[in-house]
């Protein structure tokens, strides 16, 4: 158990642990704790002045591997430049 977690509950603790809202400052003094949270799944929003600013999630790792991901575009078709530009034309409104 490291210093964080043995704080009483409060005010810092139920925002950086219970909510999953940090204060920029919070973020600032206790970045390791957050980032490891976020690193277990939990996404947690910073607040600036109690308003929500900036959200940290974690990352999204691609299942597939690169090779497998090459393999798929080297697969895909080829796309006519002119052909796609008429079919979005003809799809949106000409006043936009």
């Amino acid at each position: 158990m490291d210093e964080f977690d043995r704080l009483k509950p409060g005010l810092t603790r139920d925002t950086l642990v219970g909510v999953g809202r940090v204060s920029v400052r919070e973020l600032r003094n206790n970045g390791g704790q957050v980032i490891d949270r976020v690193a277990r799944g939990e996404q947690v929003t910073i607040t600036r002045d109690g308003k929500p600013v900036a959200e940290l999630r974690p990352y999204a790792q691609s299942k597939l591997s690169a090779a497998a991901l090459l393999a798929r575009w080297r697969h895909l078709p080829t796309i006519d430049p002119e052909a796609l530009r008429g079919d979005v034309d003809a799809f949106l409104d000409g006043r936009l």
